[in-house]
């Protein structure tokens, strides 16, 4: 449940669906599919196998495997730690929203409201601006709320899921069912699902789809080796994988359903096309959907609350399970309790996340998301299937799932381990590497330097130090 929660979050509600929209449509299933069951299981089932062998977080478990590996469980944990500390501020900005939803306080203008009165930004990433409070506030409640679910260690977190992951999908449902009864929902329905067959021979196609599968089910960033770890020593490794996959993107395509319905209903009430609207990313959260909220005839605040609430819940687990690596890894090194390491990385991650409350937040976490997505993860996930496959046995991992699993993985699988996803992968990041020689992500072209290629770098090095570090030789508290 806590791993099904990891890999359902924000992106699954406002990246899926447009993904979908712009690479085929209906069409674009085929892809995802194909790149669900070649590489986003495959690599489920090697975490879940790594996590549950060793029984350590991903440091740990790469030093298992050969002391000389261990920066890779670290660079593995702290991609995704620097991800939270923009991830947790997007959390923040929705649980302002859930506030303002009592009086639908962004008025008719939403677009007005979220870029000046609510995040006041500023004209480029270099004039950082003053800390906004409304969203320093919310900061502070929901880095709270993560501290309080992680100090007392996995049983705290089983409780919550068991609340914070059905939830969200119950509420999904609602505002699919009330969008569907919009005027205008199918239209928005049939932009998302009409099917363009011709797309199928882009190659473009096929990486979006890996990536989207890759980023979305939560590989490469430590989380499910941490998770796995827990696992009782009889759990069934590859069913795991395969429900945590198929939740995944099941909701992603039911989120599809409730976002475009909403999309057609506000294209047909302000009488423009669909493809005139924001349909991706903060744009669709924070101006498109509550400009539609604002016209629905009935239950407004209703609707807005629900809205913003399983954003809120789909968010939390996500945020969490991006902090445990860390958490978990500092924990096993240092050996100190959990409590400690969870208040540690907490306000670490509070710190590092103020930046994102200034009028300049929504460029620098555009940037970070951007290059820690196209480049962070792909080089995790390249490295990880070098050293599990290559230096390390990947049929030794093959033998340990089988050894509790009813579905039995053949060598086809050590196929897609060594071969099929390092070369997705390094498809992935050339194709980054020279979009961006030709097109550079920001302007000037040393921004990318300064918030891109800079960061990826100093994680780099900071997981060569932690590795450098002693471990203490003391039993944990």
């Amino acid at each position: 449940m806590a791993a099904i929660g990891s890999a359902i979050g924000l992106g699954n509600v406002w990246r899926f669906p447009y993904i979908a929209y712009s690479n085929g449509g209906g069409a674009f299933l085929i892809p995802y599919f194909v790149a669900l069951f070649t590489a986003g299981i495959p690599m489920l089932i090697l975490e879940f196998s790594v996590g549950h062998w060793s029984r350590h977080g991903a440091p740990e478990s790469f030093k298992k495997i050969g002391k000389k590996w261990e920066w890779v469980g670290w660079w593995a944990a702290l991609v995704p730690f620097v991800i939270v500390t923009y991830y947790i501020v997007v959390m923040a900005w929705c649980f302002s929203y859930l506030i303002y939803s009592l009086d639908l306080r962004w008025g008719l203008d939403a677009k007005s409201f979220f870029l000046s009165d609510f995040l006041s930004v500023t004209t480029g990433p270099l004039e950082i601006g003053g800390i906004r409070i409304p969203i320093l506030l919310s900061l502070l409640v929901v880095w709270f709320l993560v501290f309080l679910i992680l100090y007392k260690g996995v049983g705290r977190i089983g409780k919550v899921v068991m609340i914070t992951v059905p939830l969200p999908w119950i509420l999904l449902i609602i505002l699919a069912i009330r969008g569907l009864t919009l005027p205008g929902a199918l239209e928005g329905i049939s932009y998302y699902l009409t099917p363009n067959f011709s797309k199928l021979t882009d190659l473009n196609v096929w990486l979006a789809a890996y990536a989207q599968v890759f980023f979305s089910v939560g590989i490469a960033q430590g989380i499910m080796i941490s998770y796995a770890s827990h696992l009782h020593k009889k759990s069934d490794i590859s069913n795991n994988a395969f429900i945590v996959a198929l939740a995944d993107s099941g909701t992603s395509f039911l989120a599809g359903f409730a976002v475009f319905s909403v999309i057609g209903y506000l294209a047909m009430s302000q009488g423009i096309g669909i493809e005139s609207l924001g349909i991706a990313g903060p744009q669709l959260a924070f101006i498109t959907y509550p400009t539609a909220i604002s016209l629905f005839p009935v239950a407004t605040t209703i609707f807005g609350i629900l809205f913003y609430l399983s954003l809120l819940t789909f968010g939390i687990d996500s945020a969490f399970s991006m902090i445990e690596p860390m958490t978990l890894g500092i924990q096993q090194k240092w050996r100190i309790t959990k409590g400690k390491a969870t208040a540690i990385i907490c306000l670490v991650g509070f710190l590092a996340s103020l930046l994102f409350t200034t009028g300049s937040g929504l460029y620098w976490l555009d940037i970070l998301d951007y290059f820690f997505s196209r480049f962070g993860m792909v080089l995790v996930g390249l490295i990880e299937c070098l050293v599990l496959a290559w230096v390390f046995r990947v049929a030794f991992f093959r033998d340990h799932a089988n050894k509790t699993s009813d579905i039995l993985i053949g060598q086809w699988w050590d196929i897609l381990i060594k071969y099929v996803v390092p070369a997705i992968l390094t498809i992935l990041l050339v194709a980054s590497v020279y979009e961006n020689i030709l097109r550079p992500y920001v302007q000037p072209w040393w921004v990318v330097l300064l918030a891109g290629v800079l960061p990826c770098v100093a994680i780099f090095f900071a997981a060569w130090i932690l590795m450098k570090q002693k471990t203490k030789k003391e039993e944990p508290l």
